[in-house]
C-alpha cells in the first residue's frame, strides 16, 4: 500500500489537498468497489464531492473512510503530513483523494533521483488515467484535536 500527499495550486481560492493511494492486487477490488460506493467517479473532470473522509491526527494520516464509515483503510507505515498539507486540508475542510491501480508505482521508484522519480510516476499515472483505471473523489478532511486530549475528530474548516 502507497500514500502520498501533495498540495496544488487552485485556478480559483485557496490550494488543495490531494491524497494518492494505491492498495495491492489483492484489495483492489474492494476499495474500488467501497470508493463508487462513496461516490468516487472516474478520474476525468473535476471530482467529485463524496461520503468519504480522511482522519488526521498526530500530524500524520490515520486512516481512509469509506461507505459512510463502514470501511476504513489505513496506511501501513506512518504518513506524515507536511504543514502545507495540512494547511491546504484545512483551509477547504477537503481533501480530493486518487485512488490508482496497483502497480502505479513501479518498483524502486523511491530509489531515483526525485525528478527522475516525478517523470517516471507521472507517465505511469498519465497511461492508467487515459485507460480509464484512476478513480477520484473529494472526500471531507477530519482533523484530530490537539494530543493528549482525547478530542473527537471534527470536521475541518
Amino acid at each position: 500500500m502507497v500514500w502520498a500527499l501533495a498540495v496544488h495550486e487552485a485556478a480559483q481560492g485557496p490550494p488543495f489537498a490531494e491524497l494518492i493511494v494505491e492498495v495491492g492486487a489483492d484489495l483492489y477490488t474492494d476499495l474500488v468497489e467501497a470508493a463508487v460506493d462513496s461516490g468516487f467517479t472516474l478520474a476525468a473532470g473535476e471530482p467529485p464531492d463524496t461520503s468519504g473522509a480522511v482522519e488526521v491526527g498526530d500530524g500524520r494520516l490515520k486512516r481512509l473512510v469509506l461507505v459512510g464509515g463502514r470501511q476504513t483503510w489505513e496506511p501501513d507505515t506512518r504518513v506524515e503530513a507536511s504543514p502545507g498539507w495540512l494547511a491546504a486540508a484545512e483551509g477547504r475542510g477537503a481533501a480530493v483523494v486518487i485512488l490508482v491501480p496497483p502497480d502505479t508505482w513501479p518498483p524502486g521508484l523511491i530509489e531515483l533521483e526525485p525528478k527522475v522519480r516525478l517523470d517516471v510516476f507521472t507517465r505511469r499515472f498519465e497511461e492508467e488515467l487515459t485507460a480509464g483505471r484512476v478513480l477520484h473523489g473529494t472526500v471531507s478532511v477530519q482533523l484530530g484535536g490537539p494530543p493528549g486530549t482525547g478530542a473527537d475528530f471534527y470536521k475541518g474548516g
